[in-house]
């Protein structure tokens, strides 16, 4: 191969599709979203807040796909209701757990989901991760550990440590639910479903968890119907994008969202370590190397290519 068809075909690996450059963007406003909840949570407890968030999202989804919504399918509702469940699952436990736990350990356990996504779906659906994917994998999980913070790793399995790590089981859930069901459902009416899923599950935790509900405040609602908006953007993104985009693709994009959490805190006035900066590094780094493809693979895909212009089979 010539240096010139090297060039080009490396350059052709870093190219994204438009499912993928749709994902890197709701991954920029998931993280910008932060500073939002931050506020939020000085007049409302978290199940409150989550349910109501998720309400406003259903809402606005539910306005937009009114037609769509007649031929809903007992599929779609059955889709919608194991995605919502990991959605509040994800959102809800990792609430709880920042409660007894400081953000540094919370932002480390919960990265956890990142190597989670492939090692389910090995174990469950028996798909083993390529080689490369396997290197930004890691190279993920590593810059979201110095992301983190040094006190993040500390471990002693206390509850809010454990519901955490169950948060963290229900992301990676989502992510592989969500692909699996894409291209096999409406996007739209499944999303509403899981969306209202979610928002009952966030209201009904409200029980157990002996939250107070605040009372009413023009920041609290505006908060929810604008992290509602940006809720609703993202799950149907999601939805639409993980058809084509593959669970291990898809964790390697979102976690760029403490990347964007940390510009969008930079912008707001709040510095960054320098170690920091570095795991925001390897989390860029990774989603590149994991498109990179190997020499065995790309004779592969040549092979292939080739058959397939000349009309042959070449499973042949």
């Amino acid at each position: 191969m010539t240096a010139a068809n090297s060039n080009t075909s490396f350059a052709s690996t870093l190219r994204f599709s438009k499912a993928e450059c749709v994902l890197i963007l709701i991954t920029m406003v998931w993280g910008g979203t932060f500073l939002l909840v931050q506020n939020a949570m000085t007049v409302s407890g978290p199940m409150f807040f989550v349910g109501l968030r998720f309400a406003a999202a259903a809402c606005i989804v539910a306005l937009f796909s009114a037609r769509s919504l007649r031929g809903i399918t007992a599929f779609e509702l059955k889709a919608g209701f194991f995605i919502g469940t990991a959605i509040m699952l994800g959102y809800g436990l990792q609430t709880v757990g920042l409660q007894s736990i400081p953000s540094s350990q919370s932002a480390f356990i919960t990265a956890l989901y990142v190597p989670f996504v492939p090692l389910l779906q090995w174990l469950v659906l028996g798909k083993r991760p390529g080689l490369m994917p396997s290197i930004g994998i890691m190279l993920a999980f590593t810059g979201l550990m110095l992301l983190s913070g040094p006190n993040g790793a500390k471990l002693n399995f206390s509850s809010g440590e454990i519901a955490t790590v169950i948060s963290a089981i229900a992301i990676a859930a989502e992510i592989i639910l969500i692909s699996n069901y894409a291209g096999r459902v409406d996007v739209r009416r499944v999303t509403v479903v899981q969306l209202g899923t979610a928002s009952i599950l966030a209201f009904l935790m409200i029980v157990p968890t002996q939250e107070a509900l605040p009372e009413f405040s023009w920041l609290l609602l505006a908060s929810a119907v604008g992290l509602g908006a940006a809720s609703a953007a993202i799950q149907v993104a999601m939805n639409w994008a993980q058809k084509s985009v593959s669970p291990t693709r898809a964790t390697l994009i979102y976690a760029g969202e403490p990347v964007w959490a940390g510009i969008a805190g930079r912008l707001a006035g709040e510095r960054l370590p320098g170690i920091a900066l570095l795991g925001a590094a390897l989390i860029v780094a990774a989603v590149i190397v994991s498109e990179l493809k190997t020499k065995g693979k790309q004779r592969a895909e040549a092979v292939e290519e080739t058959t397939e212009a000349e009309g042959l089979d070449p499973n042949k």
